[in-house]
């Protein structure tokens, strides 16, 4: 049987793949097999590439980062405040009942979070825009996404968008899974499209005890801890903080004689951004206005990492634990009820729980603090009151006489009737006796805390001591402070040891008193001797230097044996402010003293030592003294950069022999007393350092020329980076090594003057004259923040922007209508001035924002950076808000001045009443002749196109002109005028003070006249001139164009006017006209009467039709009428029974949602 199928092919020879390299190179082996889709390959990777680069910017981050500002925003009802209960229960096995202000939480080793409820208000959402981090976006899942949430991103756009992470809530409620995975797949698009393409979205279902699932929480908790996120312009420039507690530091006194008076509050917060100045730093708190810092302290971190714990551990400052427990995981909310203790406005409260605490058993700060008062001997008043002077003295009631006291002593000196016992460890060594301690200990217990510690060592030393005491035996080693201690006095210098030995710790106590004296001995700072203003220049070098100070030693001598002569029983002297400290003397605190104008005068005068010593010090010091210019030329400033000098040398391509300027100066020694007291050749001094600084500047000029940027232009083997955005990071990395290298130099205190408080350290901050209404209003939920100001933000001027009306704010805006700006740190009121620009040449004002374009805006405000970016609304308050998008602008900042330049067209009506061929008289355009002089040779037109100029003012009557134009112009034209009138824009500068108000979602600013007039139920005037009027014009005939019969016989045939000429002859239809008879006649009246009559009897059956049809359309329309009350009515009754998203009544418009399970697990 034959084989159907297809045989298979024939095995390839090696012959045939070998005949390919026949004849040398085989180019199809390397050739391209589609050379587009390579090409679109290669861009597209290009473009994946170039999409990762940003703008190279100053990573400011610090060893220890500050806190990660996590904001939760959502509309009322979305699950936020569940949110942050069940993150902290995840993060610190804290349970929050009410969350009031920030929350911080430790969350790794070296992260921390601060989570920041947004109410739903603009104020709220603009704050949280400009200082978070992280945004947590709550979306209802089974309602979709809320006018809030797209007010919210847009708010985010301009202002630098963070990383967002949406969370969808409430899928509980879907009943279908089918259903539910399309609402899943919805939202994830919708956020897409909002945010970016490929957002990330959570999906928490149901609750479990008041919290989300904790598999889900685990879940959102690991992606939070491995985000990562990228410095924002604008804070990468400004240091701000995120208050989480305020204090009210006003003395009462002045509170009870003035309770409006303004106060003096501190704010407490961890720095973020650049680095807080150290003084009188200019700051702007977003709802109270622009203020001066008057103090700012570092504070121990109340939230530390466990990092930061490490280093600490390693610098001694605290005790190593074993292990993080539960209860010592860090949460840090002043204003939240965290460990029973809750700090208001105006108090601290305490929850004292259920039942009575036990001591040792405390398990918060708020326990603590009740044990300990109820631990209190005595209440608040009792006792005797007194001064102690001293720790362990005696309390002095009153003031005795000197004879009572020396009796008193005499009677109280009788002795010491027995040795005093010092402290003694027996057996072990405190090493030992801590490790025997730590072995009875479980591993699984709890960590050991450094107060626990402390009290199980204090006991154990005390059990030992009483157990010596019983038994009588000899101590080992016998430690004590002082000869008191041990037992021996001043009278007993010769007593021996019980064992017949001298003690060891009395020899040679004089040198080793010295030599401790030198070791802890503080080296002198001359940036801090510098300024201290009770010595003088000479001791300042002498104790920098180390050395000793020889007028000093004497005055100490002496000052020692006053005091030994000085027996009178006074403890403190007052020094004489005049007075110069010796050498050997520590400056800790000091008063100002009081100066000698006179002494000051004469010390720091042109013949005074003072201003000697310091004239080599400044480039131009050595001009007016040759004292003080040879000591200058022989300082070190002859020297070359490195500190050597250059030597003799020897011009290789002239042969000029140099000397170096050491050796001229030596010589110039050398010469005598004559060579000092010749004037100096001041022009030979002059050449020689113009030729010094010609040399330094061509030395710069070298290496300017051999820095090369990394990226090899001129040699390849000079590259370093591949493309130019690598070489700017290289550069600023290279530039912050080298500025933590020099500040690392420097103490904490010298280094937070110079370079500030840096971004990480938590800080108290102290600002006065804040008005009383923030403290009586104050309500945590509502963030404060301090943003600092640059210098050039605390100027005001006209600042100009690029400006663009949102596409889903429903109205469009108008000139001089006020708007609320969001820009920078701050929120303000002004009245914008809408312009476009004529081929950049004049701003001309617009009536009108342009439907989808933008234009310009100017408005007067405080002077901010190009590029910043805003957001501009009509209204703040929640009240106002009609259920439409309230985002009414977006822009960025153009340019900023003090003033501007804005014209308004302005046209100009006039007639003419006189007309001489190309010239005539106009009248009606102006008033009078200076009016006519101020626009002579302006350019004017008639509405026809004829173009025409102003050329000189009648005599009479006034305010008529000369005017000539390029054509004849007609008594009917109407000739107009285009001016330019120049406008500035009104100075308001409203700031919004929604901080200072009670209901803080409800500010209101300048009303429109408009809104005034409606509240107040105002008419409108009527002005007469304002009224619209019926314009009537006649139709104007125009005469036919006549051509002269001379002028048409020399046109060509071409352009020939064809003009037909009137016929005469009678036509065809005229001669041929039917007239009718009799009988035709007849019938065709008949029949037209007939039609008549049937035209009459069709026209009433119509109407009577028409008034049958309008009965039946008049019953429909009740129908319908009453369907619609009904519908309505069934509908009000079926949202009423099983309820709504949200009532009417509720905040931002809507109201409360049906919850299944309760309705109390979601918060606003």
């Amino acid at each position: 049987m034959e084989q159907e199928n297809k045989s298979h092919r024939a095995v390839r020879t090696k012959n045939a793949k070998k005949s390919l390299h026949n004849n040398g190179h085989n180019a199809k082996a390397f050739a391209v097999a589609a050379p587009r889709k390579l090409e679109r390959q290669a861009r597209r990777t290009h473009d994946v590439n170039e999409k990762r680069f940003h703008v190279p910017m100053v990573d400011r981050t610090p060893e220890e980062p500050p806190p990660v500002i996590v904001g939760v925003v959502g509309p009322p009802g979305t699950g936020k405040t569940t949110l942050i209960k069940s993150l902290v229960r995840r993060y610190t096995k804290h349970t929050l009942s009410d969350i009031r202000g920030p929350v911080t939480v430790v969350s790794g080793k070296r992260r921390r979070l601060t989570f920041m409820e947004c109410n739903n208000d603009l104020n709220s959402m603009m704050d949280i825009a400009k200082i978070a981090d992280l945004v947590l976006l709550m979306i209802d899942g089974n309602f979709g996404f809320e006018m809030e949430t797209m007010e919210f991103l847009n708010i985010l756009a301009p202002h630098g968008f963070p990383r967002i992470l949406g969370i969808a809530t409430h899928l509980d409620l879907f009943k279908s899974p089918a259903t539910l995975r399309a609402s899943k797949k919805r939202l994830k698009h919708r956020l897409w499209t909002e945010v970016y393409k490929g957002a990330k979205l959570f999906y928490l279902s149901g609750i479990m005890n008041g919290r989300y699932p904790d598999r889900e929480i685990l879940n959102l908790a690991r992606f939070i801890s491995v985000m990562k996120f990228r410095p924002l312009k604008w804070r990468n420039e400004h240091s701000y903080l995120l208050a989480d507690r305020v204090v009210d530091v006003t003395h009462p006194t002045e509170i009870e004689q003035n309770p409006k008076t303004d106060r003096k509050i501190t704010l407490y917060g961890y720095v973020h951004g650049t680095a807080l100045p150290s003084a009188n730093a200019r700051v702007h708190i977003p709802g109270i206005g622009d203020l001066t810092v008057s103090e700012v302290e570092r504070l121990p971190d109340p939230c530390p990492t466990p990092f930061q714990e490490k280093k600490e551990v390693e610098e001694g400052k605290i005790k190593r634990r074993k292990r993080l427990d539960d209860r010592l995981k860090v949460i840090y909310a002043p204003m939240s009820d965290v460990g029973g203790v809750l700090i208001d406005k105006d108090a601290v409260y305490i929850d004292v729980g259920h039942r009575s605490f036990v001591e040792g058993e405390e398990r918060g700060v708020g326990e603590r603090l009740v044990v300990g008062l109820q631990n209190a001997q005595k209440m608040l008043g009792e006792g005797s009151a007194g001064i102690q002077l001293f720790q362990g003295a005696d309390v002095l009631n009153e003031v005795k006489e000197e004879d009572d006291l020396e009796d008193e002593l005499e009677k109280n000196n009788t002795g010491r009737k027995e040795r005093r016992r010092g402290n003694v460890i027996v057996g072990d060594s405190y090493e030992d006796t801590d490790a025997k301690f730590n072995d009875n200990e479980d591993d699984d217990d709890e960590d050991d805390d450094d107060e626990d510690d402390e009290k199980a060592y204090n006991s154990a030393n005390k059990k030992h001591l009483a157990d010596d005491d019983e038994e009588g035996q000899d101590e080992e080693f016998e430690f004590a402070d002082s000869d008191s201690d041990m037992g021996f006095d001043d009278e007993f210098d010769g007593f021996e040891d019980e064992n017949g030995g001298d003690l060891r710790w009395k020899d040679n106590l004089a040198d080793r008193a010295l030599k401790d004296y030198k070791i802890g001995r503080r080296k002198w700072d001359i940036g801090k001797l510098l300024y201290l203003d009770n010595i003088t220049p000479e001791d300042v070098i002498k104790r920098w230097r180390d050395e000793e100070i020889s007028n000093g030693s004497e005055e100490e001598e002496s000052g020692s044996e006053n005091e030994e002569d000085d027996d009178d029983g006074n403890f403190f002297k007052k020094l004489d402010n005049t007075s110069i400290l010796s050498a050997g003397t520590e400056v800790i605190d000091r008063s100002l003293p009081a100066y000698d104008q006179e002494e000051l005068k004469s010390k720091w005068s042109e013949e005074g030592s003072g201003l000697s010593l310091i004239r080599g010090r400044f480039l131009t010091g050595h001009a007016d003294d040759d004292e003080e210019d040879d000591a200058y030329h022989s300082s070190d400033f002859d020297s070359d950069e490195d500190g050597e000098d250059l030597g003799d040398f020897e011009d290789l391509e002239t042969g000029e022999k140099h000397e170096s300027v050491k050796k001229e100066a030596s010589e110039g020694e050398e010469g005598g007393d004559e060579s000092k007291s010749s004037k100096r050749d001041y022009a030979k001094e002059r050449e020689l350092n113009a030729k010094k600084k010609e040399k330094l500047r061509l030395r710069f000029e070298e290496e300017e020329l051999q820095e090369d940027d990394g990226l090899g232009d001129d040699d390849q083997d000079k590259k370093l980076y591949d493309t130019w955005h690598d070489a700017q990071k290289a550069k600023i990395a290279k530039q912050q090594e080298i500025n933590k290298a020099e500040f690392d130099e420097l103490d904490q205190a010298t280094r937070d003057r110079i370079e500030g408080f840096r971004s990480g350290c938590y800080v108290r901050v102290v600002i006065d004259h804040i008005p009383y209404e923030f403290i009586e209003t104050f309500d945590p939920k509502f963030p404060v923040v301090i943003g600092s100001l640059l210098a050039s933000e605390d100027r005001f001027g006209f600042v100009q922007v690029r400006i663009k009306r949102h596409r889903w704010h429903r109205k469009i805006l108008k000139t001089n209508d006020p708007l609320i700006f969001s820009i920078g740190w701050r929120r303000f009121q002004s009245i914008p001035i809408y312009t476009t620009t004529d081929s950049r040449t004049r701003n001309r004002m617009l009536k009108y924002t342009p439907e989808h374009l933008h234009c310009l805006a100017t408005f007067y405000g405080p002077l901010v950076a190009p590029n910043t970016g805003f957001c501009a609304v009509t209204s703040v308050a929640n009240k106002s808000a009609t259920g439409a998008f309230r985002i009414a602008a977006t822009g960025t900042v153009q340019e900023v001045d003090q003033s501007v330049e804005i014209v308004k067209k302005l046209k100009l009506v006039g007639t003419p009443y006189k007309i001489f061929k190309n010239t005539a008289f106009i009248q009606g355009m102006f008033t009078s002749a200076l009016e006519v002089a101020k626009f002579e040779g302006a350019t004017i037109k008639t509405v026809s196109g004829i173009r025409g100029q102003i050329k000189r003012a009648l005599a009479k009557p006034e305010g008529h002109y000369r005017a000539t134009f390029e054509d004849k112009i007609l008594m009917s034209d109407i000739v107009i005028l285009r001016a330019w009138y120049p406008i500035k824009p009104r100075k308001l500068y409203n700031p919004v003070t929604s901080l200072l108000i009670k209901d803080k979602t409800e500010w209101q600013g300048m009303r429109l006249t408009g809104q005034v007039r409606y509240e107040n139920e105002i008419a409108v005037p009527n002005q007469k001139d304002s009224q619209y009027k019926t314009v009537e014009r006649e139709a104007r005939r125009f005469n036919p164009l006549r051509v002269p019969k001379a002028i048409r016989t020399d046109l060509p045939f071409k352009s020939q006017i064809a003009m037909m000429k009137p016929q005469k002859k009678e036509t065809y239809l005229a001669k041929r006209a039917v007239v009718l008879g009799g009988d035709e006649k007849k019938k065709r009246d008949l029949l037209q009467k007939v039609m008549t009559l049937r035209n009459e009897k069709d026209r009433k059956r119509q109407e009577k039709k028409q008034e049958r049809k309008a009965v039946f359309e008049k019953k429909l329309a009740d129908n319908e009428q009453k369907r619609r009350e009904r519908e309505k009515k069934d509908k009000k009754e079926y949202f009423s029974k099983y309820g709504k998203k949200r009532g009417a009544d509720g905040p931002g418009g809507r109201g409360g949602k049906r919850r299944r399970g309760g309705g109390d697990d979601f918060d606003n």
